[in-house]
């Protein structure tokens, strides 16, 4: 049974994304996600400019007038939502949780492709699957994938990145595209990654929050390793200490940009303020630019 504050909860989020989607990024998903190709329409009497490479010349012969094929773009599209659910997600400093903004991004994209009558599927991870949904049409359907988000409780707390990479290889026949949303916190996952992208169109979208670049000195701290469970007491006052810290920080961060881009993922930066529009407008421009 859902909670009422949950519902309560999905419910303002669908009118907020609703809007957002029709006067924001309906045109922009469109136009950043391009169909698969071009296929046949239809054949219609030769007009004057027309490409003559297009004469259908079998139906051309057969009524004895000149005939063109037209050809549309194959628009139909598969979006596969793939969501960190490991312990780390849990995690937010500033106005939002990551496993929020997982949530409200999962939202944004999920509600534009059902609105280019694109096909949208679910798949939540930890070090298992948590739950695969597969791909259909339809509003109900998005709003399903999205209230699994918001209420699947993990079972695991860990991460492993080729759980899911492989069970994507298995069960994508068609080409999509795969939006990773995930902190990737993870190491050993890039030759699976990079059979995918062969495949398929991958994006990151990386969750990070403020502290994970920054710690301020506010003397004893207890933290807890979401994903382990262990606890240790820090001393954020020691200079020396918060100089290392950063220090690893930023290393783990050169590391995963490094990954990321040898694998020549698209990558979308979102931290936990909450201001992911910029972040979105900005993902959408460079695409669009490709």
């Amino acid at each position: 049974m859902i909670p009422k504050e949950v519902l309560q909860k999905i419910r303002r989020l669908e009118i907020r994304m609703r809007g957002l989607v029709a006067n924001v990024f309906s045109g922009e998903y469109h136009s950043a996600f391009k169909g698969r190709g071009m296929e046949f329409a239809e054949v219609r009497p030769y007009q004057i400019g027309d490409d003559v490479r297009n004469i259908d010349w079998n139906v051309s012969a057969r009524l004895d007038e000149p005939y063109i094929k037209v050809f549309q773009e194959e628009r139909e599209q598969t979006l596969m939502i793939v969501v960190d659910v490991s312990g780390s997600k849990n995690f937010g400093t500033q106005k939002m949780l990551k496993k929020d903004i997982a949530a409200e991004i999962g939202a944004v994209l999920g509600f534009s492709a059902q609105r280019n009558n694109d096909k949208v599927g679910l798949l939540l991870f930890s070090d298992q699957i948590e739950l695969f949904v597969p791909p259909k049409k339809g509003k109900r359907h998005v709003l399903r994938l999205i209230r699994e988000i918001f209420v699947h409780e993990p079972v695991s707390k860990k991460t492993d990145f080729n759980v899911p990479i492989q069970h994507l290889i298995r069960v994508l026949n068609r080409k999509s595209i795969v939006l990773w949303i995930s902190d990737f916190i993870d190491e050993g996952y890039q030759n699976n990654m990079r059979i995918l992208a062969r495949k398929h169109d991958c994006i990151a979208v990386c969750l990070t929050d403020k502290r994970e670049k920054h710690l301020p000195n506010i003397g004893l701290l207890s933290v807890l390793d979401a994903e382990t469970g262990e606890t240790m007491l820090i001393d954020t006052s020691q200079k020396l200490f918060r100089k290392q810290f950063h220090s690893n920080l930023k290393a783990r961060n050169a590391d995963r940009a490094t990954i990321l881009s040898a694998l020549r993922l698209d990558v979308l930066e979102v931290d936990t303020s909450g201001n992911y529009m910029d972040a979105l407008n900005q993902f959408f421009i460079r695409r669009n630019r490709k």
